[in-house]
């Protein structure tokens, strides 16, 4: 049976800062280090001793997160950008309400190429490109055990690519999750069934 446990990273300083994050590169609160620790503790708790891999985000605020993580399972984690939150572009790092009054969203007629008419953006094609093979790559694996440590906007992708949507028919997906969430899904080893056994959950934090 393959499990992945794909999970946002916790409190981030543009948070706080009502800045826009994208690609900017935020640190983790005192909160939300304080955060990581409990959420690892609790898939330490989900997992037991099985066999896992560690992949995240190289984003900061996504890297510190999966650092709580391996040092919990005593495990190492593998830092790449094809999990990195979407780029906004120039916004990256500006405050929100800079953004929020520049932001077009994207027409129903053209959800996967639209920039949102912010220089340097990306578009959900952009994110999906990237995502979407790294997630076949590393479902291929041999290891039955993966945690992948994202961001929100990217997590949908990464949920896109494990129930084998198309690029083309992903304009419109969208899993809505908060900060330190945990996505889990599972693939039985005789139906060979993809499923999706809880999206964001954060009951670790009650």
């Amino acid at each position: 049976m393959k499990e992945i446990f794909v999970v946002t990273h916790t409190e981030a300083t543009h948070h706080l800062e009502k800045k826009v994050g994208g690609w900017y590169d935020s640190d983790l609160t005192h909160r939300g280090l304080r955060q990581a620790d409990v959420l690892a503790e609790h898939l330490a708790n989900l997992i037991g001793p099985s066999e896992v891999e560690i992949y995240s985000s190289d984003l900061r605020r996504a890297s510190q997160t999966a650092a709580a993580i391996a040092k919990r399972l005593a495990q190492t984690t593998r830092e790449t950008s094809a999990l990195r939150e979407i780029s906004y572009g120039v916004a990256g790092g500006k405050p929100q309400e800079w953004l929020d009054s520049r932001y077009i969203p994207a027409p129903d007629n053209n959800r996967l190429d639209h920039d949102c008419g912010i220089e340097g953006a990306e578009t959900r094609r952009d994110v999906a490109k990237r995502v979407f093979p790294f997630i076949d790559e590393i479902v291929g694996g041999r290891c039955e055990t993966q945690i992948i440590v994202t961001h929100g906007f990217t997590l949908s992708m990464v949920v896109a690519s494990w129930m084998r949507i198309p690029i083309d028919a992903a304009g419109f997906v969208s899993f809505p999750v908060k900060s330190g969430s945990i996505t889990r899904l599972r693939q039985d080893d005789f139906f060979r069934n993809r499923s999706v056994i809880s999206v964001g959950d954060v009951s670790h934090f009650s």
